[in-house]
């Protein structure tokens, strides 16, 4: 996976503005910054460019660095100029030490990342969205065998529609609202609420499960999708979707009305449009369409759309994909626009 990732920055950087015309620095950019604990990639990037997101577009990747696409806590990032274009270069910073014969394991995850995960973790094993056809043919709790006014994590459940033992494990839902496209009416899919997870204690109809953990009350009716071992992304390279993409903000997951910055967000597009992890949009405010009071208030005229941030996708899926809001530069709201930055 290391291996992987580090070929795709690679050919990012070997892609120097062939999407950008120019990579414009932040007129307060430092010469040097010292990597400390808390640090993202985006935040790093944002002290030298005046986009962050286009710092695959600029890393050097010191070939004599083991890992060049890690960094952790006191490297040194430093501004450098090669025939005029700028480049991020990393310095590892660790103090010099005496070694000792014995050997000495880094751990990747003290690394720093992308962007936030604490924003979206919870996000990114569990079901989030499901079809009309998943949902109708997913396997429900019928009832609880314990005598428990609530249950929860250690109690037993029945569930029926379980036709195989191919999967042990299972995460339970609650179907939520329907995610909707506003310009066509299609339904995109049902957003999937979390409920807990469960593992089998014995197949057969109605099969007996084991809740081993809950974040809710289960409650009959309940719908399972099995545990498969999905690739799950931690490390987001920062890439624009292709030109002319248009897309709306269609759901926020705390159900508030203003969202700002880190708010997990549902847009209207997702694999079937060529969405992808690590794709970057612009968040623009749609404009109102208000009365032309001068000209005697039956005109109704639209106002333009106003550039209110930026989101980077994290997660996709057939029709809809879920993204992080990088920044926000005034309130944005759902049914606001995302186009190709």
């Amino acid at each position: 996976m290391a291996r992987k990732l580090f070929g795709f920055i690679l050919a990012a950087c070997f892609t120097v503005l062939s999407w950008a015309d120019e990579i414009a620095l932040n007129p307060d950019h430092p010469e040097r910054y010292v990597v400390v604990p808390g640090d993202t990639l985006w935040d790093i990037s944002a002290r030298f460019l005046r986009d962050p997101w286009l710092w695959p577009e600029v890393w050097y990747a010191n070939p004599q660095i083991e890992n060049p696409h890690l960094i952790y806590p006191g490297d040194v990032i430093r501004l450098v100029y090669v025939d005029g274009r700028p480049q991020l270069r990393v310095e590892r910073g660790r103090p010099t030490v005496k070694l000792s014969p014995h050997a000495r394991v880094t751990r990747i995850d003290q690394a720093i990342p992308t962007i936030p995960i604490d924003a979206i973790r919870q996000f990114l094993t569990q079901p989030l969205v499901v079809s009309e056809e998943t949902l109708k043919a997913a396997p429900y709790v019928l009832d609880s065998p314990d005598e428990h006014i609530v249950t929860g994590a250690g109690d037993r459940i029945y569930v029926r529609g379980i036709s195989s033992n191919a999967y042990g494990r299972y995460n339970l839902f609650r179907p939520g609202e329907p995610f909707t496209d506003p310009e066509t009416g299609e339904l995109l899919g049902h957003e999937a609420v979390y409920v807990g997870d469960a593992r089998v204690q014995r197949f057969g109809d109605p099969a007996t499960l084991t809740l081993t953990r809950t974040s809710r009350e289960v409650n009959i009716g309940d719908r399972l999708m099995p545990v498969e071992e999905d690739e799950i992304h931690l490390s987001f390279l920062p890439h624009p979707p292709q030109p002319g993409l248009r897309g709306q903000i269609i759901s926020v997951l705390d159900g508030v009305s203003q969202i700002g910055q880190y708010q997990v967000v549902v847009i209207n597009r997702g694999k079937r449009e060529g969405m992808e992890v690590g794709h970057v949009l612009r968040v623009m405010q749609a404009g109102e369409t208000i009365r032309d009071r001068i000209a005697g208030g039956k005109e109704k005229v639209r106002l333009p759309d106003e550039e209110a941030g930026l989101m980077l996708v994290f997660r996709t899926f057939d029709k809809v994909s879920f993204g992080l809001i990088m920044e926000a530069t005034r309130p944005i709201h759902v049914l606001d626009i995302v186009t190709t930055p």
